[in-house]
């Protein structure tokens, strides 16, 4: 019998194994890739987004279930992760949006940090079948026709983006085959999918200075606005802004939600029209379609004309007050309609998962069995892109790990 089994080598496995091994617990890790953090290695496009430096009430609120998070939170907060890796040999930066990243640019810094963290932990590359509960205490995992024996297990398998990388659902199957409730997992900062074809004829235009809004039927403010980077795909949106807007849409229904795109954020609607104008009497002579080259990217033109209702071929110094009013109304409201979500193994962050209210938040041991812990993607909690989600789970991670080890400590488990 070891002191404890953490199942998952991802971001809060890690976390929580070099934890449990910092105070002298024995630790047996099971991780069925053959690299540890695997899907570490490819967040914020393969460079890391390993926090964000903003106080950690912030994140509490920024995040779905974020009140379940506070004790963690506040216990290894933003500023203490960055200490963290910093002092493990990793030096980081702080970019717009106090979006923190390692200084190399690389996510294998990150991953290789956390697994020299966990050094001390035995691991096994074996996929766990199940978590043995007996009188109502996990006392191991069965893998591999095998049974290991433990005092405390911690789930730490992440959601069901990126199954690719491990993160395959089977966390939350062995959650449920211990007795809790799962909320049912979907898709959370995902690409949307568009329920017309503008968005196809745009492919690969991305826009890095726009501002965005999203309607719902039926309600008078805005679900959420931003400002900042978007992309046109073969299928509809994607991008940071649309991706932080999609964990605000709930429940997805075909029609339900609009994203209105301000395509020139900084001018309002005078000056919009001042250098529309100016654009037209420089090109007088030329056709409208002709003139658009400096205010618009060259790929958005033949849309834009063809939205905004004033044909191409018009001459400039014929184009009415009118067919400017309803070309500049399109540019400050360039709508697409969504049709849905892209499927879940394209997220990047699973919603859903363990029910938090069978979760004790001090400790992340369960309030069903005794010695059974949950940390990370597993919860039934997300939040927007900026490093808020691999915030959560090293804050999960650390809590879990360190409340298994003042339990096995006082000998409570």
């Amino acid at each position: 019998m070891t002191g404890a089994i953490v199942v998952g080598g991802g971001a809060a496995g890690l976390m929580a194994a070099g934890a449990l091994a910092a105070q002298g617990a024995p630790v047996l890790l099971f991780e069925k890739n053959r690299d540890l953090g695997r899907k570490v290695r490819i967040t914020g496009k393969g460079r890391c987004n390993v926090t964000n430096r903003c106080p950690p009430q912030e994140v509490v609120a920024a995040a779905q279930g974020g009140k379940f998070l506070y004790t963690a939170l506040c216990a290894f907060p933003p500023e203490d992760v960055m200490a963290f890796f910093e002092g493990l040999g990793v030096p980081l930066k702080t970019e717009r949006g106090r979006r923190v990243f390692p200084q190399s640019d690389k996510a294998g810094d990150i991953a290789q940090a956390l697994a020299r963290w966990a050094g001390k932990a035995q691991v096994r590359r074996e996929a766990v079948a199940r978590v043995l509960v007996e009188e109502g205490r996990a006392v191991g995992v069965a893998a591999a026709g095998k049974e290991y024996r433990a005092q405390a297990v911690l789930l730490a398998c992440g959601g069901a983006s990126y199954p690719a990388t491990g993160s395959d659902g089977s966390g939350c199957r062995l959650a449920q085959g211990a007795g809790h409730s799962i909320t049912p997992l979907a898709p959370a900062l995902v690409p949307l999918v568009e329920a017309g074809g503008w968005c196809q004829k745009l492919m690969g235009l991305s826009l890095r200075n726009c501002g965005v809004k999203v309607t719902a039927a039926g309600k008078k403010k805005p679900v959420y606005t931003d400002f900042g980077e978007l992309l046109f795909t073969h299928f509809g949106l994607s991008g940071p802004t649309i991706l932080s807007a999609s964990s605000h849409m709930r429940p997805m229904e075909p029609g339900r939600y609009t994203v209105h795109i301000d395509l020139k954020p900084a001018l309002d609607q005078a000056q919009l029209d001042a250098r529309l104008l100016r654009d037209l009497e420089e090109n007088k002579n030329r056709q409208f379609a002709n003139a658009l080259d400096r205010l618009l990217p060259q790929k958005l033109i033949p849309v834009a004309v063809e939205r905004g209702g004033t044909p191409g071929g018009t001459r400039c110094n014929t184009v009415t007050k009118e067919q400017r009013r309803r070309f500049l109304a399109l540019l400050k409201d360039f709508t697409i309609e969504v049709q849905g979500f892209r499927p879940l193994e394209e997220a990047i962050v699973t919603a859903g998962g363990v029910r938090l209210g069978e979760v004790d938040p001090r400790t992340m041991e369960s309030r069903l069995v005794k010695g059974l812990y949950f940390a990370g993607e597993m919860l039934d909690v997300d939040a927007p892109t900026g490093g808020y989600n691999l915030q959560i789970a090293f804050s999960t991670g650390r809590l879990a790990g360190e409340s298994m080890a003042k339990a096995l400590a006082q000998g409570d488990l």
